[in-house]
This record gives C-alpha cells, sequence and structure tokens, in this order.
C-alpha cells in the first residue's frame, strides 16, 4: 500500500462521488455539509445540476473525477457499471481508495478487491441500510468490509453519511450482510402487499388495512427479542425448544394462507415458499421443535 493509502484521511478532505443517483446526490450534499470538497461524475450529466448548484464541482470524464481526490466513493446500479465507467480511467486509481456502496452479489465484490490490485487501489465495500433521504442523519447506518487499515483510514470521512459498522476483512462480509438485510426487507415488503391484497378481497381499502397490518410487523423484533436474551444464541447452540410456537403449529398456519389465497385467487407465490419450510422440517420430524427449525431445509441447499 502506498503512502497516499497509508495517510489518515482529514476531516476536510476532498471525495469524489461517481454515480448521482438519489442515493449519490444524498451522499454528495452529506459530504459538502461536512466540509469536504466534492467532485462528481454522472452518465447522465443533467443529474448533477443540484448538487453542483450546492457547491459540488462536475467533472467531465471519470478519469478527472478519480484524480480529483484520493477517496472515490461508487454509488451505482452494480459492479459491473463500475467497470463500465471506471474501464478508461484504471490509469488514475494508482494509490486512490475506492469504496464502492453498490448492491451486487459477495462473490463480484471479492471478484472486485482483485481488479482494484490489479491496478494499485485499496478497496471498501459498503452496504447503505437507509433510504436517501435518511442518508446522514443519526439513523443512517452503513456496513463495511474489506482491509481494517484502510477502513480507520477513511472512516472519518465516511462517517458524516451514516455509522459505520465495520464488519471484518472479507470484503464479501459487507455485501453479504447487505443482502440479508434486504432479504428481510423485501420478504416483508411483500408480505404486507399479499396481505393488503388478501383484505382487498374483502371491500378494505389500504388506508384500513396497513395500519393494521404494520402494526404487526412492528412487533416482529419485539417479540423475536423476548424469547430469549441473545436472539439467535438458540440457533447457534442448535436448539429449537417448541414450548411457544412449534413447527406443526405454524405449519397449520401457513396451509391456511395458502387455502385462503387460492380461494381469492391472489399469487401463490410467497405463501407456497413459506409453507415448504414447514412441510419440509414436519416431513422430516421436527413438528414438535421450535418455528426456527425450518432453517434446516433453507440451509440444505447450501451443503
Amino acid at each position: 500500500m502506498n503512502e497516499r493509502q497509508n495517510h489518515t484521511t482529514p476531516q476536510n478532505s476532498p471525495v469524489t462521488v461517481i454515480g448521482l443517483g438519489p442515493m449519490g446526490q444524498a451522499m454528495t450534499r452529506t459530504l459538502l455539509t461536512a466540509g469536504h470538497p466534492v467532485t462528481v461524475w454522472n452518465r447522465t450529466a443533467g443529474r448533477a445540476d443540484g448538487v453542483v448548484a450546492d457547491g459540488a464541482t462536475l467533472a467531465a470524464t471519470p478519469a478527472e473525477a478519480v484524480e480529483a481526490s484520493d477517496l472515490v466513493i461508487l454509488s451505482l446500479t452494480d459492479y459491473q457499471a463500475m467497470y463500465d465507467i471506471l474501464d478508461g480511467a484504471t490509469a488514475s486509481l494508482a494509490g486512490r481508495t475506492l469504496v464502492n456502496l453498490s448492491s451486487d452479489t459477495p462473490e463480484r465484490t471479492r471478484e472486485a478487491v482483485t481488479w482494484a490490485a490489479g491496478h494499485e487501489a485499496a478497496f471498501l465495500t459498503g452496504g447503505v441500510m437507509v433510504p436517501a433521504p435518511m442518508v446522514g442523519t443519526e439513523a443512517a447506518h452503513i456496513y463495511y468490509s474489506g482491509p481494517h487499515e484502510v477502513m480507520e483510514n477513511h472512516r472519518v470521512t465516511l462517517a458524516p453519511l451514516g455509522t459505520p459498522r465495520y464488519l471484518g476483512q472479507d470484503p464479501g462480509l459487507a455485501q453479504m450482510m447487505y443482502q440479508a438485510q434486504l432479504a428481510v426487507f423485501l420478504t416483508t415488503l411483500s408480505a404486507l402487499m399479499h396481505a393488503t391484497a388478501m383484505l382487498g378481497t374483502t371491500g378494505m381499502q389500504a388506508a384500513e388495512a396497513l395500519p393494521e397490518l404494520l402494526s404487526s410487523a412492528d412487533s416482529i423484533g419485539a417479540i423475536l427479542r423476548a424469547g430469549e436474551e441473545t436472539p439467535g444464541a438458540a440457533l447457534d447452540a442448535g436448539e429449537h425448544p417448541g414450548d411457544l410456537s412449534t413447527v406443526a403449529m405454524m405449519g397449520a398456519t401457513a396451509d391456511h394462507i395458502v387455502e385462503t389465497s387460492t380461494a381469492i385467487g391472489l399469487d401463490l407465490a410467497l405463501p407456497l415458499a413459506v409453507q415448504a419450510h414447514y412441510r419440509r422440517a414436519i416431513e422430516n420430524g421436527h413438528g414438535r421443535d421450535n418455528w426456527t427449525r425450518i432453517i434446516d431445509s433453507i440451509r440444505e441447499a447450501a451443503r
């Protein structure tokens, strides 16, 4: 690692942001507010108008954007977009740090680290866990993984975007955590829409249904935390005590949801997937265990 990467980033150091969707714009404005000179680049230059009016500098090319700062933050659709954009700027990457906050798979993230190292650049993976309007607020946090020294060198600069939560050296860790969080998020959103559609067949409007459904969604975390002192500890120990809610009980509920959804003509993709988890656990003789036993069949595909 060269001298530029070993130097701790001062609070007013220049930062480059590549990608000016809502997230990139929010990050740019947050960095400007924190006192950083920010250079930006976007394929559609017009998207930079707002942040340029706020004080950012628009680079004419990706190479010019990279050369403006030691720290380059990417907020793009996926990792392929990074390659597409920086393909003509690789000669400018040496000694700089790329912080890719785009979504993709952990494996593609690890491949990107090798690519960056081939151009003598350091690399941090990040996953932003709030929507664009919440960037820079106390509620914001961002998962990072990659070299610890690189993380610490840039922690002060990155902190205004959201509280940094460093997961470890493996560059794929932050992306895996991001995908895991989104698995919960997206599945919950689909469940909420499925439930709203169910109630809609009775004539209930979404404005009436969603407040009730959201109260249920909001309670899930509290219910799981109340079940054990450290959520997940029993799972790690391979324990599934069925004293409160069993696989058989939850599986019966899953069956009823499938039957109801079928009767009212809704899409069955989500309820069938949930039903399958419980049916496999029951078939494997775990009907009396806690519902957490369904993790076994979920894990089986990875073995």
